[in-house]
């Protein structure tokens, strides 16, 4: 009888190990990379938010968005975002001094990429962050922490961003 039960134990421990090792192997799968080179792309945005505001809390601080070329492209034709569209919102410590708002530290970078069939319940587009000015991802879940706001944005592909 004690064999049973400490090979059920057993049997249980490496079920609960495969199915760990399948969820980390999932969200790999699904995770989005650190923009390279997103800085020599199309700057199309910056605004500042600042205390008062709704989102200060989340999002306060200097926004610069950035697209590249496929993004850059819908968003100028006002089509839809094609598969491999990336626009990165890189949020900027707002420092005040001497009467000019200056950037401080990078608070977080986050990225959306546009994959149709990848990240499909999420309107096509995968979200990610990254914290301060490192490569590390931040913990954000997409669905609640990103999707839930863009998903007001429908409309225009999700994005809230417009080219001007």
């Amino acid at each position: 009888m004690r064999k049973k039960v400490v090979l059920a134990i057993a049997c249980c421990a490496v079920l609960v190990l495969v199915a760990g090792i399948a969820l980390s192997a999932e969200s790999v799968k699904y995770a989005i990379h650190y923009p390279a080179g997103y800085r020599t792309w199309a700057h199309v945005k910056s605004m500042v938010i600042q205390q008062g505001h709704p989102l200060y809390e989340t999002f306060g601080g200097i926004h610069h968005i950035y697209a590249n070329s496929k993004a850059l492209e819908a968003m100028k034709t006002g089509a839809l975002y094609p598969d491999g569209s990336i626009l990165v919102f890189d949020l900027l410590e707002a420092k005040t001094e001497n009467n000019a708002v200056t950037e401080g530290p990078r608070k977080m970078l986050y990225v959306m990429q546009k994959s149709a069939i990848k990240f499909a319940v999420t309107g096509g587009w995968g979200f990610g962050g990254f914290k301060d000015d490192s490569k590390d991802r931040s913990d954000i879940d997409p669905r609640t922490a990103c999707f839930a706001c863009h998903e007001e944005r429908k409309q225009n592909d999700f994005v809230f961003t417009n080219y001007r």
